[in-house]
């Protein structure tokens, strides 16, 4: 029985971080927001973020900002709408005229919120980082 056991689990845990049919094959860039790790791939203006990093009870609510500001920092463009759920979530972009950028040479970087620079908007607030490659 272990056999068959221990071969499933292993597969089951690999594919946790596997990304969906649309942005496979893309390169992740992996970024940290707020001690939340995100996968983040690119496709047009529209992205997926997959978090990979354990955290206890999390809720969507914070998961989806951050996932929001991880997108944001990877395309250059402004995340208008974020779905999914607390482990995967899906963008859309907003880059203004044109398509979003293509990193041409994508890296991690680690971000945090700058003290103070929060500045509510209707239905979201905007937030200044600080970040650095990783």
């Amino acid at each position: 029985m272990f056999r068959v056991l221990l071969p499933s689990l292993a597969l089951l845990s690999a594919s946790c971080n596997l990304p969906s049919v649309e942005y496979r094959g893309i390169t992740p860039t992996r970024v940290t927001v707020q001690g939340s790790v995100f996968d983040v791939r690119q496709r047009g203006n529209r992205a997926e973020a997959i978090r990979i990093n354990p955290q206890y009870g999390p809720r969507f609510g914070p998961i989806r900002d951050r996932a929001g500001l991880a997108m944001a920092l990877v395309s250059g463009c402004r995340a208008v709408s974020v779905t999914g759920d607390q482990a995967q979530a899906f963008g859309r972009l907003d880059c203004g005229s044109g398509a979003a950028p293509i990193l041409s040479n994508p890296q991690s970087y680690d971000c945090v919120p700058l003290r103070g620079s929060s500045i509510p908007e209707i239905g979201q607030i905007r937030v200044d980082l600080d970040c650095d490659p990783a």
